[in-house]
């Protein structure tokens, strides 16, 4: 069985900015709990006052234990 897990820019890793370094260190330390990438997209969400803003979204899978 596996389980997922969701990585977004909102993710307490960032500190809400995203930084790509603290992208890589996010899952270099996933990575060492056994999760592994196996989707990556964007998303983009309304805006009240801009056109829009677009967000990362990371999928990681790994083996329920």
């Amino acid at each position: 069985m596996k389980e997922y897990k969701v990585l977004t820019q909102k993710d307490k890793w960032f500190s809400g900015k995203f930084d790509p370094e603290k992208l890589e260190q996010a899952l270099n330390a996933y990575a060492e709990q056994g999760w592994h990438v196996i989707a990556a997209t964007t998303a983009t969400f309304p805006g009240m006052l801009s056109a829009g803003r677009e967000e990362m979204i990371t999928f990681l899978e790994r083996e329920k234990t």
